[in-house]
């Protein structure tokens, strides 16, 4: 065991608004789009192969521990793969950028939806967000997270105007307002960005912010 110690990374005087989703593990309000690996969908199929030939083992026997030291092995894989995957991403970010902001996702909450559960668990979204927390904090850096309950995907970040409905499925939609065209995920973190960033330049560290005059549309 040693102490070592940390130096702060340069500044570069950039900020940062990211949506995490499902379909892309990352959108950024610069317009970059952060592929899913999908780590676990990947494996899935040698996941289910071996998880069959352990329950076709008999109990006690050398042939089902072996058996069991394989699932147990193509587990850790999934998870060094992922960890190595959100690792990098997120250095990378916090490199690049002082001030992330991100949306206070109620992840437990998500992953109650059974259609959802899975893809969420397979990206990891709250780890990724604690890597960059933990990250910002050590390398001189901050994180700014924007109120859940702040309507992201259902404001237009052109005009402001604020959508009534907004299903998951509709990825690309039309302002009536002012007839902008918006993907879904790029105008939510563009709208992340535009609330964070007023935050971020009243104070610095982890907050939890909504911009005034959207608390009523949000009730």
């Amino acid at each position: 065991m040693v102490d070592v110690e940390v130096k702060p990374l340069p500044a570069t005087g950039e900020t940062i608004g990211i949506d995490f989703g499902v379909s892309r593990l990352a959108t950024l309000s610069s317009g970059e789009r952060i592929a899913n690996p999908k780590h676990l969908h990947k494996r899935s199929k040698r996941l289910a192969m071996l998880q069959r030939r352990l329950a076709k083992k008999q109990k006690g026997s050398k042939r089902r521990e072996l058996a069991k030291r394989a699932v147990a092995r193509l587990h850790e894989k999934i998870r060094n793969c992922r960890k190595d995957t959100l690792n990098k991403l997120t250095t990378t970010l916090v490199s690049k950028y002082d001030v992330i902001c991100v949306e206070d996702l109620n992840l437990r909450g998500m992953v109650k939806n059974h259609s959802l559960a899975r893809s969420l668990s397979d990206a990891s979204i709250g780890t990724a967000i604690r890597m960059l927390e933990e990250k910002a904090e050590r390398y001189g850096k901050h994180t700014v997270r924007v109120d859940r309950w702040f309507p992201s995907s259902k404001m237009c970040s052109d005009c402001g105007h604020v959508v009534s409905e907004l299903p998951l499925q509709i990825r690309e939609w039309g302002c009536p307002t002012c007839g902008a065209i918006h993907d879904r995920d790029w105008n939510a973190a563009k709208n992340i960005l535009a609330v964070g960033h007023a935050v971020a330049a009243h104070g610095d560290g982890v907050r939890d912010a909504m911009p005034l005059g959207v608390e009523s549309c949000c009730q």
